[in-house]
C-alpha cells in the first residue's frame, strides 16, 4: 500500500491522472544480451520524454514491478507523477514470476485508484505493460482470467510485449483480450518514446473519449 507522501502529491496536483503500471521481467535471462542494461536505458529515456511535455509531467502517474531477483516480485517505489519519475536501476537475476507481478499490477491499481478517489482526482484508465523475454514459473492462468475481466469492464489496459524469441508469447497473450506483440530486437528506447507518446495523448484527451494512439511499426515486430 503506498504511503501519505504520494497521497499528498494527489493533493498538491489535482488534475486529471493517466496511470501506468511497467511489470518488468528482471528474471536472470535478462541478463544476456544486455538486455537489462537496455531496458534500464529506456526507463531513463521514458522518464525524460514525460518530464519534457509540462501536461504529461502532471498527468502521468507511474509504478514499477519487478519480478525475478531474490524478492520475486518488487514494487520499486511508490506510484510517481511522471514530473518525480526517477526509475531506480534494475538486476537481473531469479526465475520469472508472471502470475504474482501481474496480480500485484492489479491490486496496486485498484489501490491507487481508491486513494485518487479520496483525494478528489479523476483517473483515465490505467495502463499495464508487461516485459517478458522468457515462461512464467509460476502458476499465471487465474490472473490472466483476471486481467481480461478487468479489460472486458474497462478497468484497466493491459499491453503484454514478448522480448526475444525465448519469450512465450501465447502465455503473455493470455493477460490481454488483445494478444501480445513481440519487441522488434530489443528496441527499449523506441518502445518507451512511444509509450511516453502514448501516454501525452492519453492525458489530453477527453474523458470518455477515444484516444488514437501512434503506430507500433518503430519499436514491435511486425508479422509479413
Amino acid at each position: 500500500m503506498s504511503n501519505i507522501i504520494p497521497y499528498v502529491a494527489l493533493i498538491d496536483n489535482s488534475e486529471e491522472r493517466a496511470p501506468l503500471v511497467l511489470v518488468l521481467d528482471c528474471s536472470g535471462s535478462m541478463s544476456e544480451d544486455n538486455k537489462i542494461n537496455l531496458l534500464n536505458d529506456g526507463l531513463k529515456t521514458l522518464a525524460s520524454e514525460l518530464k519534457d511535455d509540462p501536461i504529461t509531467a502532471r498527468c502521468g502517474r507511474i509504478l514499477v514491478i519487478a519480478f525475478g531477483g531474490d524478492n520475486n516480485v518488487e514494487i520499486m517505489g511508490d506510484w510517481t507523477d511522471a514530473m518525480d519519475f526517477s526509475p531506480k536501476e534494475l538486476v537481473a537475476g531469479g526465475m520469472t514470476p508472471i502470475g504474482a507481478a501481474m496480480k500485484c499490477a492489479l491490486d496496486e491499481i485498484e489501490s491507487q485508484k481508491t486513494q485518487m478517489r479520496s483525494a478528489g482526482v479523476p483517473y483515465k484508465r490505467p495502463i499495464i505493460m508487461l516485459l517478458s523475454d522468457g515462461e512464467s514459473t509460476d502458476d499465471w492462468h487465474s490472473v490472466a482470467v483476471d486481467c481480461r475481466k478487468a479489460e472486458s469492464t474497462h478497468k484497466v489496459n493491459v499491453m503484454p510485449i514478448a522480448i526475444g524469441p525465448k519469450a512465450n508469447k501465447d502465455t503473455l497473450g493470455q493477460f490481454s483480450n488483445k494478444g501480445a506483440l513481440n519487441l522488434d530486437g530489443l528496441k527499449f528506447k523506441e518502445l518507451f518514446v512511444w509509450l511516453s507518446r502514448s501516454i501525452q495523448a492519453v492525458s489530453r484527451a477527453p474523458t470518455g473519449g477515444t484516444v488514437q494512439l501512434n503506430p507500433v511499426d518503430s519499436w514491435a515486430q511486425m508479422s509479413t
